[in-house]
């Protein structure tokens, strides 16, 4: 018994650190969304220049919308709007990129959070160049000692990454698309035994040399790299392969499209469902109610820590789906008291009924919180927008940090506090509803 209170108490003082660490404003505060604070709203200019057919422009736009969704975006928890859209005088169409990152009203760090689309190209060696020394490379400029190879990222498929079994080491695979599949193998036949040199925004990344001619549009760089070393040449490689090049148009701080009110009206909800969940449990469930009402705490300043440590962008609609988990949290408690008081209506005595009480909600409380979790991965994975992935991602994490809550935090605490003895008092103490039933 000594055990357990002890180690009920180092969960109290745990909690109460995470709950220090969730409410202070100064430590990582909060971010939140456009609809709640405000942020930066940024407008890029694509040149589609070199994109003859409208419906490859089309689909260039979506790839870079893709793409810089998930270089400002990832894992959901940001919430920045991207989008494409296409404007400009009859005759002189431009297609435009419009990004709103919420929280950051620092224009330079919104621009840095969105970066330029890479150029990606492939050169040759000039002949008169093949012979210089090292020396002589160096003072040269790129134009001096390489030539276009007419070979560039709109060619390219995909980049991945792959291990050498022979070697032991890591290797990059490139897949070309039926264009450049036909000039890689021109270029790879005339071209055997040179270097043919990767550049990415006039910077060379790697320069490997031509051993054969590859007429399959596959291709590998290897070079006895380590993981690292490979992973950012791979990502180089895709990320260059964008064929619209991006600049700056305009950039404007926006306010919040719901403002102050909202989150304060947010806030009050949720103190209001947590008073009224609490009331309840305390006066139907009693002292395991008192319990559920503490792991009901340890799991809001849970949430809040996880919130702040990845960070997740709370809007209007994140927050609507953590007030809903609150609710949900004490599903779990709420059947371990009722397998308890079933227990004990059998004759069993409390440290029995509550083990008894446990071990026979696990399975509900698993299969109930499994399925919740599969809706919201299913959401999460097919939301068309950012705040739906929002209100997933905070949906699944108060559903985990539930279950948490429910099954390690009140079991240490009902343990902790359980008595011997089958008097009246105890009976009122652990028993639950407003007439105790033998």
């Amino acid at each position: 018994m000594l055990q357990k209170r002890i180690a009920a108490f180092a969960l109290i003082l745990a909690s109460v650190g995470i709950a220090y660490f969730a409410t202070r404003g100064d430590v990582r505060p909060y971010v939140l969304g456009l609809d709640l604070s405000g942020g930066t709203h940024l407008v890029f200019k694509a040149d589609t220049s070199l994109v003859k057919n409208t419906s490859d422009i089309a689909a260039a736009m979506n790839t870079l919308v893709d793409v810089v969704g998930k270089r400002i975006n990832a894992f959901g928890v940001s919430e920045a709007i991207v989008q494409a859209e296409e404007g400009g005088s009859i005759g002189a169409k431009e297609h435009r990129l419009i990004v709103e990152i919420p929280g950051v009203t620092d224009v330079t760090k919104a621009v840095d959070m969105v970066g330029k689309t890479p150029v990606l190209e492939f050169r040759l060696v000039r002949p008169e160049s093949e012979k210089l020394s090292e020396a002589q490379l160096a003072s040269s400029t790129v134009s001096q000692i390489f030539f276009p190879a007419e070979l560039t990222g709109k060619y390219l498929s995909r980049a991945s990454l792959a291990f050498d079994q022979n070697s032991l080491s890591y290797k990059v695979g490139i897949d070309w698309n039926s264009e450049g599949k036909a000039l890689f193998a021109k270029i790879t036949r005339e071209n055997i035994g040179k270097p043919l040199a990767i550049f990415l925004d006039g910077r060379i990344v790697s320069m490997p040399v031509i051993r054969q001619e590859i007429i399959s549009g596959s291709a590998e760089i290897s070079g006895k790299f380590t993981r690292e070393e490979a992973r950012q040449l791979t990502d180089n490689l895709n990320y260059g392969a964008l064929p619209l090049p991006i600049s700056l148009v305009s950039t404007q701080t926006v306010g919040a499209t719901l403002g102050s009110s909202a989150l304060l009206m947010a806030i009050r909800a949720g103190v209001i469902a947590f008073v009224i969940v609490s009331i309840f449990l305390l006066i139907w469930y009693r002292v395991p109610g008192i319990i559920a009402i503490l792991a009901l705490a340890m799991y809001v300043a849970g949430n809040l820590a996880i919130f702040k440590l990845l960070p997740v962008t709370l809007s209007a609609a994140g927050i609507a789906g953590f007030v809903l988990t609150l609710g949900m949290a004490v599903d779990a408690n709420i059947l371990i008291f009722e397998r308890m008081k079933e227990e004990r209506r059998r004759g069993k005595d409390l440290n029995a009924s509550m083990h008894e009480g446990f071990a026979r909600a696990w399975n509900s409380i698993r299969d109930s919180n499994l399925s919740s979790i599969i809706t919201g991965v299913i959401l999460y994975y097919f939301a068309s927008t950012p705040v739906i992935k929002g209100f997933a991602l905070v949906f699944v994490i108060g559903v985990l940090v539930s279950m948490f809550t429910a099954i390690t935090a009140s079991r240490a605490l009902l343990y902790a506090v359980a008595v011997k003895g089958e008097g009246k008092l105890s009976k009122f103490l652990f028993g639950s509803g407003f007439i105790n039933k033998k």
